[in-house]
């Protein structure tokens, strides 16, 4: 148009505007990539995003890309010799225009050499020994897999070893000194890299006894874990007539969500290399751990996070007003500990589930988070009877804040967690309430990261007043077991013990966890016994489901009329 219609207010007409075009990006021809750069970027997608060919239409949020995705792919166009700026991922989603914008790495690698030393604590590892825990050794995150034809016990050592000879923070162990605590990244020589145990249950039934052998087992090998003395990656090996089990269980200090994908990919590589008598090798490290860890020290008295001073200390007097607010969680005498606690999950189907990852998102342009926190904020609105609610986000913590700092492969807890407000106008249709939460999000600065710097390493700032506590969080994983999908190894369907001691402390009352497994969303809902009861809790639980599936439809059939 030559130019945009106005009311007589000189505002824009919108009734005057022609209707959009509707064009479906999956009914465009393939065209197949040509360039250098254009196939090394289709092939790390269909890596990482799998689903076929990938073509030079093909875009990333189509192909199901989210923002753990994005690292992922950073990651291995770098082992393929190209420089990809995550934010460039994010503005040029589609192949053709995206590779463009991939260029030569114009720095050295990371050193690759043995980390040692002392290392300092990032925000969130600060945050995790504030709690003061009553058994800080017994935190841990833990996966269980299976692998029908068993685990060559050998290549599996050998294997395990590498892992913990290339991933330096695997070897940190964490003391409680008079000044708080430290951090201290031993060499592969320093006591044992990593901790072993075998067991034989051939004999126990295919089936609930089975079950239970091997959730105890790994039960006790999960308490085990120390802190002060490490190792801090425990291994179970379960021998059974349907094939073997295999628990890894990590102290959450040294790892978190992302790093989980990149030890499962790289155990498998290192594995499969061993089975075969080949020389493990692995990709070229990032920057360490302690590095990483080094920079945000010096980063949180920069100019860069002095400019964000001011945002965070409005954020977080809003959301500790807003937290206090929340009428529906009364205080109560039952303590907030994972003893008293209970979970509902809900689970969508598949094809739901590949609705929201790789078709809700092209009516407003939006990412998984915007759809599921607006379908949260409905929810928690209906539910308080306020307009905004106040609760913790949690991200994954690699954001691209510092030049020539890489940690796309780096293991580690980097996790990143902030206050935000959710604002629910209820004149909104379901439409201004996507468009809110999007814009909303979108003006927090870097994801969040600068909260927790703010918070716990910036030293120039006069006051911080009380800090925000709400009492409901949320957090989604996104696809936890894609790494496998095409190794002969699969997640186990049997529990992989007890991740954290009972009297842990909860942070919140409500903690609401999204993850994709087997291709289909669950949402974890974890509250307080003592805070909540059950039959509200359902009742939430049954009125976020429906909202995330209004919030699903109204996009598909927005964008598929």
């Amino acid at each position: 148009m030559e130019q945009m219609p106005l009311t007589p207010n000189g505002k824009i007409d919108r009734k005057a505007l022609p209707a959009p075009e509707q064009i479906s990006r999956s009914t465009q021809e393939y065209r197949a990539p040509r360039t250098a750069e254009e196939q090394a970027l289709a092939h790390v997608w269909e890596a990482v995003l799998g689903g076929g060919p990938v073509g030079l239409t093909d875009q990333f949020f189509d192909r199901g890309g989210d923002s753990i995705k994005a690292i992922q792919v950073s990651s291995r166009l770098l082992q393929a010799g190209y420089k990809l700026d995550i934010k460039d991922l994010f503005k040029y989603p589609e192949v053709a225009e995206l590779a463009t914008h991939l260029r030569v790495p114009d720095t050295q690698l990371a050193d690759q050499e043995e980390v040692s030393g002392a290392v300092l604590l990032t925000p969130i590892q600060q945050w995790f020994v504030e709690q003061g825990q009553p058994v800080p050794d017994h935190y841990n995150q833990a996966v269980m897999l299976h692998r029908e034809q068993g685990f060559e016990e050998e290549s599996l050592r050998q294997a395990l070893k590498q892992l913990v000879v290339h991933h330096d923070a695997l070897r940190m162990v964490f003391r409680k000194v008079e000044q708080g605590w430290e951090a201290w990244n031993r060499e592969v020589k320093e006591g044992k890299p990593y901790d072993l145990e075998v067991a034989d249950f051939k004999d126990v039934p295919i089936g609930p006894a089975l079950g239970q052998a091997i959730e105890a087992r790994a039960s006790a090998i999960q308490s085990s874990i120390r802190l002060d003395e490490g190792p801090l990656l425990k291994v179970g090996l379960f021998h059974c007539a349907d094939g073997d089990h295999l628990l890894l269980a990590i102290h959450h200090m040294v790892v978190d969500g992302v790093s989980w994908r990149i030890l499962l990919e790289d155990l498998s590589n290192a594995y499969e290399q061993a089975v075969r008598g080949e020389v493990i090798q692995l990709p070229a490290k990032t920057d360490s751990f302690r590095v990483w860890s080094e920079r945000l020290s010096a980063y949180a008295d920069s100019p860069s996070m002095e400019n964000e001073h001011h945002y965070w200390e409005q954020v977080n007097e809003l959301a500790a007003s807003e937290s206090l607010r929340l009428a529906e969680l009364p205080e109560s005498k039952n303590p907030l500990i994972i003893n008293n606690t209970a979970t509902l999950t809900l689970k969508f189907t598949k094809e739901e589930t590949d609705q929201l990852l790789k078709q809700a998102h092209r009516a407003y342009n939006t990412e998984v988070n915007d759809l599921l926190l607006t379908a949260l904020g409905k929810t928690l609105s209906a539910w308080t009877g306020s307009e905004k609610v106040a609760i913790l986000l949690e991200g994954h913590g690699r954001e691209e804040i510092m030049k020539d700092t890489d940690i796309s492969r780096t293991i580690g807890w980097f996790t990143s967690q902030y206050p935000v407000l959710l604002r629910i106008n209820r004149e909104d249709d379901i439409s201004g309430h996507i468009k809110r939460m999007k814009e909303m999000l979108r003006s927090i600065p870097h994801k969040g990261i600068g909260y927790g710097i703010w918070r716990y390493l910036s030293q120039n700032v006069a006051s911080r007043g009380a800090y925000a506590e709400p009492q409901i969080s949320f957090n989604y994983l996104g696809e936890f077991d894609q790494t496998l999908r095409y190794s002969e190894t699969r997640m186990s369907p049997y529990s992989s013990g007890t991740d954290v001691n009972e009297q842990t402390k909860m942070q919140c009352s409500l903690d609401v966890g999204g993850i994709v497994k087997d291709e289909m969303l669950e949402l974890d809902i974890r509250y307080n016994t003592g805070v909540l009861q059950e039959e509200n809790v359902i009742k939430l639980a049954k009125e976020l489901k429906q909202n995330v599936l209004d919030v699903i439809r109204h996009c598909v059939t927005r964008e598929h009329p």
